[in-house]
């Protein structure tokens, strides 16, 4: 049995049990399906071998190119640059009303 099959506890009869589930769910679709699984896999593997190749690259010192310095005409001075938007002024706010400060609220009654 595939080691990967173990790690789950599936057996053979597990699988077919899941192979004719698909069947039923996803019908004609299901060749479908498993060129875009298949075509995801290979794209997945393509990402880790990448990485593998970057992760060597890292450990491998000789394989390191020197860094190259910025020609001076490529580096530029800091710019301004004038805001886009228009400034609007701030609309002066409306008077407040006035407030009644002689307001007497009736004690509650036992």
């Amino acid at each position: 049995m595939n080691p990967l099959f173990a790690i789950f506890g599936l057996g053979w009869g597990e699988l077919v049990v899941i192979g004719i589930i698909a069947v039923l769910l996803f019908g004609k679709r299901l060749p479908d399906m498993a060129k875009y699984l298949g075509k995801s896999v290979v794209e997945f593997k393509k990402g880790v071998g990448g990485l593998e190749t970057g992760f060597e690259d890292l450990n491998n010192p000789t394989a390191q190119a020197p860094a190259a310095s910025a020609p001076a005409d490529a580096i530029r001075a800091p710019q301004r640059v004038a805001p886009a938007a228009p400034k609007f002024d701030d609309v002066p706010a409306a008077p407040a009303a006035p407030v009644n400060t002689q307001v007497t609220a009736n004690p509650p009654q036992p």
